[in-house]
């Protein structure tokens, strides 16, 4: 159970500013611009994500309250490093194949060269269809 001495100490470690209307313009320019979210804009600024909400729906012209829309869309930092992460991940796997299709390639070439058979379908080589027992008309 909380005692009154441990919400005194928690409430005086809390602290108290207030941000000045240029400050907060700019806050809210970013996030109508998409450069930042409100969350990633609490963090950042280390302020309320209900404070942040207040100044958009005071200092915006696109968010106002009443309107229903999505206020947190991706920032586009964020978007950034998403698609970062998944370039990397597509990079990794088409390494992924090249070594495959290295290993698989060598691996014929060992095959062709031990039992002297051509295994690899050559340019030009015409494809054979079935038994050659029947006749086309």
């Amino acid at each position: 159970m909380a005692t009154t001495t441990s919400f005194k100490k928690h409430f005086d470690q809390r602290r108290h500013r207030t941000f000045s209307v240029s400050i907060r313009k700019e806050i809210v320019r970013k996030v109508e611009n998409n450069l930042l979210t409100v969350s990633e804009a609490s963090i950042d600024y280390q302020v309320s994500r209900t404070s942040v909400y207040k100044w958009v729906y005071k200092y915006s012209s696109l968010y106002q309250k009443g309107h229903r829309q999505i206020i947190e869309p991706m920032s586009s930092s964020k978007q950034i490093s998403v698609l970062k992460e998944k370039i990397k991940e597509l990079e990794q796997i088409v390494g992924q194949k090249q070594i495959e299709l290295d290993f698989l390639s060598k691996m014929i070439e060992i095959t062709e060269n031990d039992l002297g058979i051509d295994i690899k379908k050559k340019a030009g080589s015409k494809l054979k269809s079935g038994s050659g027992k029947t006749k086309k008309p």
